[in-house]
């Protein structure tokens, strides 16, 4: 047993360890209804390590979770970590084509799943995996209910990994239109994690509830963080039945509560929200897109006692900044400063730091920041760039921001073309990839347009093979087939032919400005 007066968290799975030892019979997790002690989801998910132990898996491996929200998927993500495995959470809407891309680029040993995902699974092949363990199939020699509640523990498992082992590899769209991993070592999730649960004052006293899906990282986070401290963690499928959520919300006097702009316009949008009692609510958190002003006003009249933080982040270090939110009515706009433990700042093309009011990259230097880009060294070394110190690596953001005086800063515009839409990174590549799949479509060209919800909206511009009789909701349908929810555009326009440049390419630029 380790000594938890003289214990700091250095890997992720100690956030659940410690707080299993510290308070064993109190409630970490509350799942539709059902409430899971540290005890409880520390024991299962050591019976999971030990499952994977015996099907091979060693430290380094990669091991996929394809699973929704549930509490199957926290126990597999710790008892990964307790194996000295690293964790890669897999949207449960990803099609089969991006499903295999993810597995053989990360080479993953073994993938957790459920049955609702088995068609899903049966079309994907990958040589280097395998074992799959279900969850909710009791025909399955290695049925997850068997491995996680049933199967005795022989010996113990061998804690051989450091913090700066891998921890989790997150994929993300790359502009070549395949899905690029970011990895995240524990050392870079401890020390996002800490951080961050620094400055919202999270304790154990905490009832956070999380409507996000675990594959989004602020999601993941969410069971991290609360996990972190001794909180508990109300565990929701989605925010698609609003009425629900905020009825357990006031029966589990949730104290936290974080989400994302399209969350809380539906919110807004309800006509009897102040049936509820939200009087133990502490605060609000909102990422992924600045929140209209109107909005920040509505939300502080609605909930009076909540502080509202907004914050600014990436997958390649989590979160970068976060706005106090006493100066949230004196600067709406801004993103903050960086956030404890890290440094943030902006420079010119030369890498020279620039003043306020200029615009240039946002560079963050912390531990927070990513190992790199899985196998993908040439992309890494775009992003990770010679810091302050020989051998230290700064990430270049690729988003363009500038300061005020005060040195609060504020996002300009992203560098590249990849679309910030609902919290998700999308790469017009990959969606023109399966636009150009569907019969009938000779051009494709995919741009993100402003959207007052979403940050970003995916429009998709195309042009038809002569003869061809797809409908605008035809290419919707077909898309929603065979792309993940997020990446769906949100709008289709059919034009005659797309706008050239001199060379023949198909101009994004030309096509936004003809069609404002």
């Amino acid at each position: 047993m380790m000594d938890t007066a003289m214990f700091r968290h250095t890997l992720v799975n100690h956030f659940l360890e410690t707080s299993a030892q510290k308070f064993p019979e109190k409630t970490a997790l509350i799942y539709q209804g059902k409430r899971f002690t540290y005890a409880d989801i520390d024991s299962r998910s050591e019976r999971l390590a030990h499952a994977l132990a015996a099907s091979g898996v060693e430290r380094g491996d990669r091991v996929a979770v394809f699973m929704d929200n549930s509490v199957e998927a926290v126990i597999a993500l710790f008892g990964i970590l307790k194996a000295n495995a690293a964790f890669m959470m897999i949207n449960h809407t990803t099609k089969s084509g991006k499903l295999e891309y993810i597995l053989n680029n990360s080479r993953a040993k073994v993938m957790i799943t459920q049955n609702a995902r088995k068609d899903v699974v049966a079309s994907t092949t990958s040589p280097h995996l395998q074992t799959v363990i279900w969850s909710g199939l009791a025909s399955s020699p290695l049925s997850f209910e068997k491995i996680t509640c049933n199967n005795a523990i022989n010996g113990s498992i061998k804690k051989t990994c450091i913090d700066l082992d891998l921890a989790s590899i997150v994929y993300t769209s790359g502009s070549t239109g395949n899905p690029k991993g970011v990895m995240l070592s524990h050392l870079n999730m401890v020390s996002a994690a800490h951080s961050i649960t620094t400055y919202l004052d999270n304790t154990d006293q905490d009832i956070i509830i999380n409507v996000l899906p675990l594959t989004f990282d602020y999601g993941l986070y969410q069971i991290l963080m609360g996990f972190r401290v001794g909180a508990t963690v109300v565990l929701e499928k989605s925010f698609a039945y609003p009425a629900q959520v905020l009825k357990v919300m006031t029966e589990e006097k949730v104290t936290g509560f974080p989400g994302v702009p399209t969350i809380f316009s539906l919110l807004l949008q309800m006509k009897d929200i102040q049936k509820y009692d939200f009087s133990t609510l502490r605060y609000i958190t909102n990422t992924a897109a600045a929140l209209p002003v109107s909005h920040i006003k509505r939300l502080r009249e609605l909930f009076p006692q909540a502080k509202l933080y907004s914050m600014y982040g990436l997958t390649e270090c989590k979160r970068v900044s976060y706005l106090p939110p006493a100066d949230l009515e004196k600067k709406p706009t801004s993103v903050g400063k960086g956030m404890p433990n890290e440094e943030i700042f902006i420079v010119d093309e030369k890498g020279r730091r620039m003043p306020p009011g200029e615009v240039g990259e946002l560079v963050v230097r912390g531990s927070n920041v990513m190992l790199g880009y899985w196998d993908l060294p040439e992309e890494t070394a775009k992003r990770l760039k010679p810091g302050t110190y020989p051998g230290e690596r700064l990430l270049y953001t690729g988003d363009l921001f500038r300061t005020d005086e005060d040195g609060y800063f504020y996002f300009v515009a992203r560098k590249d073309d990849i679309i910030k839409c609902k919290g998700e990174k999308v790469s017009p590549k990959e969606v023109e990839n399966v636009l150009y799949a569907l019969d009938g479509i000779v051009e494709a060209a995919v741009v993100g347009v402003p959207d007052e919800i979403f940050g970003q909206a995916i429009k998709a511009y195309v042009a038809l093979e002569n003869g061809a009789r797809l409908t605008e909701k035809d290419i919707l349908k077909y898309c929603a087939d065979h792309l993940e929810n997020f990446m769906v555009p949100k709008y289709v326009e059919i034009l005659e032919t797309l706008p050239k440049t001199t060379t023949g390419k198909i101009s994004k630029t030309l096509l936004m400005a003809v069609n404002e």
